[in-house]
């Protein structure tokens, strides 16, 4: 998978609050399926595919051990999005660098205008 297609992929998968909440749960650890649908009112269908949509999107790992499905966190596709975000929270961490650095070198023009018009 291109890093493109891991960013689109996780990204959507992210977009559902059903299945960020799957996925906080399973920041704490592996958990069967049964176990994470109990606080969703939706049924164990719905669950199912939210599951299968973070398992296409990388995000999570589905195994059977014996009758009972059991899931964990895959987090390398998040580190990869938040690889992408770094990148632009740098670009913007610079431009705002330059933007106050232009607005000192401003302010301080102003002052000194300001100083020359109290000497006149």
């Amino acid at each position: 998978m291109t890093l493109t297609a891991t960013l689109d992929a996780t990204l959507a998968a992210l977009s559902d609050p059903t299945r960020r909440a799957i996925i906080d749960r399973l920041a704490q650890g592996p958990a069967y399926v049964n176990e994470l649908a109990k606080p969703f009112k939706i049924s164990q269908q719905a669950i199912s595919k939210h599951l299968s949509y973070l398992e296409r999107a990388r995000l999570i790992e589905k195994r059977k051990e014996g009758r009972r499905h059991f899931c964990a966190l895959k987090a390398l596709p998040m580190k990869e999005v938040s690889d992408w975000v770094e990148h632009y929270r740098k670009l913007w961490e610079e431009r705002f660098d330059r933007l106050d650095a232009y607005l000192k070198e401003l302010q301080a023009k102003e002052n000194k205008d300001n100083k020359d018009d109290r000497k006149d």
